[in-house]
């Protein structure tokens, strides 16, 4: 997928009158929608300058089969979700970026195993965090590492996005989502 630079990342925001902070995290969602698999990007946006890393933006199989929510499994829908993430304890784990504020999700649920933006839209707080998949090890698959999370499957990757979030001096983040263009 593409690594978009900072002017065609402001040219996509200025479409949608989204905010461009000078810090703040984009997600672009791969049109290519590979079932089970990590290829959609995380950026983080400091300035002038975009660190992107490899994730998911999409549950994995195993919940898009297995329902967590009656109303279907959750898949973020685009947008920009202005300081609702902040440093947190994921599932009282490990730190991770933990959502804060409400946002928007498709509730996908005819159990088929391709993450869809379809369904009814759901609005509140879902426990949709940004976070990492194995501590140790790349991660190839999704299946449980997320159930509607946006998930880096590099731990290494998600350390320097953990750690640039820590140091931008911020309490709250922002993060966009975008399909890929």
């Amino acid at each position: 997928m593409k690594k978009y630079n900072i002017i065609e990342l402001k040219a996509e925001f200025a479409k949608h009158n989204y905010q461009f902070p000078k810090f703040h995290l984009v997600g672009i969602r791969s049109n290519a929608n590979v079932k089970n698999e990590f290829d959609d990007l995380i950026g983080v946006i400091d300035g002038e300058y975009v660190a992107w890393y490899s994730c998911t933006t999409n549950p994995g199989t195993h919940w898009l089969l297995n329902l967590l929510n009656p109303k279907g499994a959750a898949v973020l829908k685009p947008g920009q979700y202005v300081d609702s993430w902040k440093v947190g304890m994921h599932q009282g784990k490990y730190e991770a970026l933990v959502q804060c504020a409400p946002i928007t999700v498709y509730r996908d649920a005819d159990k088929d195993t391709i993450a869809e933006e379809q369904g009814k839209l759901d609005t509140g707080l879902f426990g949709i965090n940004i976070h990492r998949a194995n501590p140790k090890l790349i991660s190839k698959f999704i299946d449980k590492w997320s159930a509607g999370c946006q998930v880096l499957n590099d731990p290494v990757q998600f350390d320097y996005l953990l750690n640039k979030c820590k140091l931008s001096g911020l309490n709250k983040f922002t993060y966009t989502l975008l399909n890929e263009f």
